[in-house]
């Protein structure tokens, strides 16, 4: 099941950023691989400027990382330089740039004035969506590694950074968090049925 409107979005973003953003960073001789490292790196400092509590600052600096994100499968398909190690990097980093950012919102939680109880709130939100989108990942990966390609869900990676980015924008990161857990976790098992049956099928 896909959002409705996804794949006309994927077809606009691919043809109005990705394919223009990547024939950019070619001239400028980078490599896929290091657009991934590069993508890292940003959502790095964007996760620094969470924790030291500039929350406007990192929302723009993570869309940006998440935009970069988008430029080194297109940037490897433009210069075939599309290779297993390659989606093997992208697909580490995409994990650990998630919790550079976690980790970033749990040290601005943990620090900021905001009081007993909404820090209980915020933290117990942020693990549980940290806890559902690890999960909806692994279910990809998993699959992949029985033979099975799906992206089924609602709540997949480009979701949850376009989320995670407007809710640090607008200061209301803890509900963003609370919509991306409980969307998570519907979407874990929703994943989790659909690889079911297309084993199913295959077998």
């Amino acid at each position: 099941m896909a959002l409705p409107g996804r794949e006309q979005l994927r077809a606009a973003l691919l043809r109005y950023v990705e394919l223009p953003g990547a024939k950019f960073f070619r001239a400028l001789g980078l490599t896929p691989n290091g657009i991934t490292i590069l993508g890292f790196l940003v959502t790095v400092v964007s996760a620094y400027l969470v924790g030291s509590g500039w929350l406007l600052a990192g929302g723009i600096v993570f869309l940006v990382g998440g935009g970069l994100d988008l430029m080194d499968g297109a940037l490897a398909r433009l210069t075939n330089r599309v290779s297993p190690f390659g989606a093997l990097l992208d697909s580490v980093v995409d994990r650990l740039s998630e919790a550079a950012l976690f980790v970033g919102l749990t040290v601005y939680a943990l620090r900021a004035d905001i009081g007993e109880d909404r820090q209980f709130f915020f933290i117990t939100v942020l693990v549980l969506a940290l806890i559902f989108s690890q999960g909806v990942s692994y279910l990809r990966a998993r699959g992949e590694g029985l033979g099975v390609f799906t992206r089924a869900g609602l709540m997949t990676r480009p979701e949850r950074v376009v989320l995670l980015g407007a809710g640090l924008l607008a200061g209301q990161i803890e509900w963003v968090l609370l919509a991306i857990a409980a969307v998570s976790c519907f979407t874990l098992f929703q994943r989790l049925f659909t690889i079911r049956a297309m084993l199913d099928k295959g077998g």
